[in-house]
């Protein structure tokens, strides 16, 4: 692909020079001018760069917000306070009410808990800024074949009136 096969296009689909182009406008130009797609799959490419603490957050975030982790823990709190509360009796129990123990245990758990799924949320806002980049790109080319499409379909267009305004 050459320089000038590229500001030729530039100049005929949006009007301007190579210049004033914007990164995603020159890939779409050079996307049009080889004839290739655009389309990429944005969380293959994202999941492939991913390290292992970023993977194991994801499924630390997938399976914390998960309903069996809700009813598995609510059965886990139930199941706490039936044995602290009816089933031992006197100094057996190892957290009486009001279970200061178990609110120590929640509060650790939610302080490691939260900041691994943000971690996951942000990983998921960049995966979708790079889809969205992505979207922008095939809309961005679709737009300039179909205004090229427009231009070839004019001249063709003039072209016939000519040849037939030469034959009457």
């Amino acid at each position: 692909m050459t320089d000038e096969r590229i500001r030729a296009l530039a100049h005929e689909l949006l009007e301007s020079g190579v210049d004033h182009l914007s990164e995603t406008q020159r890939r779409a130009i050079v996307h049009i001018a080889q004839k290739r797609h655009v389309l990429r799959n944005a969380s293959q490419r994202y999941d492939d760069g991913m390290t292992f603490g970023e993977r194991l957050s994801d499924n630390v975030a997938k399976w914390g917000g998960s309903w069996f982790f809700v009813s598995g823990f609510g059965v886990f709190l139930f199941a706490w306070t039936l044995l602290n509360s009816w089933f031992l009796n006197g100094d057996a129990r190892f957290d009486p009410y009001p279970y200061i123990f178990l609110n120590l245990i929640l509060s650790m758990i939610a302080a490691i808990q939260a900041p691994i799924i943000m971690m996951s949320q942000n990983r998921q806002a960049a995966k979708d800024r790079i889809e969205a980049q992505l979207d922008y790109e095939v809309n961005l080319k679709g737009e300039l074949e179909i205004m090229a499409l427009h231009d070839k379909h004019d001249r063709l267009h003039e072209l016939l009136q000519k040849v037939t305004e030469g034959k009457s």
